[in-house]
């Protein structure tokens, strides 16, 4: 007998540091199900819990989101996102061809862009006091640089990287959100327009308001024990 398929669970965290909020991968997924019409719940852990051996039982490196539905138990925002989008229309084309495109980009954003953005995060926020980011700084914008004019050139005058938006754009405008300064995108005026468009959209702006409202309340950072 097949697993009864019940509201779908995202976790994410209760709390995160004011310069992250807004980027927790969690807000992808939330995406997703705004952009297809799902109903969805989210459960909110702490950081010590993400690292517990019960939640490393569902997610091996510690992290967050997380989706289950009683049937599905899966992880890593780029899986989640793709899973959604094969539950209704509105985040895939019809046609195979074009779901191997969207597919493709999914993909594309996650391995030929994200890991630049994180590169950059890191020598300007997470480890900026470390002695070796002055030096490395140049060469890791410099990487992040290339990539965005190959993605700038690839997306062309099109509003969207395919015929429509999709998955694909869900994500890359995810990932180009994670650009450290707004000055480097501005550089490429045709992806500044494009993040623009895709954050426009009302399903983006529903699912970034449900994550902030998380930290109305959430006050200073919790007690470790």
């Amino acid at each position: 007998m097949n697993a009864e398929v019940a509201i779908p669970i995202i976790t994410t965290y209760r709390w995160v540091p004011p310069f992250a909020r807004g980027l927790v991968r969690e807000v992808r997924a939330r995406w997703a199900f705004e952009e297809v019409g799902m109903a969805y719940r989210v459960d909110l852990i702490d950081l010590p819990y993400a690292k517990s051996e019960a939640h490393r039982r569902f997610q091996p490196f510690g992290q967050i989101p997380t989706y289950s539905d009683g049937a599905v138990e899966i992880f890593e925002s780029g899986a989640i996102v793709l899973h959604i989008a094969r539950q209704a229309p509105g985040l895939l084309p019809d046609d195979a061809a074009g779901q191997a495109r969207a597919i493709q980009w999914v993909i594309a954003a996650l391995n030929s862009i994200e890991p630049f953005v994180m590169d950059l995060a890191v020598v300007d926020v997470f480890e900026a006091d470390a002695a070796w980011s002055p030096a490395r700084r140049p060469t890791v914008e410099q990487k992040l640089r290339s990539r965005l004019a190959d993605l700038s050139a690839a997306l062309g005058e099109r509003p969207y990287l395919d015929d429509a938006f999709s998955a694909g754009d869900l994500m890359m405008a995810s990932v180009l959100r994670g650009v450290p300064h707004s000055a480097i995108l501005a550089d490429y005026p045709n992806l500044a327009a494009y993040r623009a468009r895709c954050e426009a959209r009302p399903a983006f702006r529903k699912a970034l308001a449900d994550h902030l409202a998380t930290f109305d309340d959430a006050g200073e950072a919790p007690a470790v024990a």
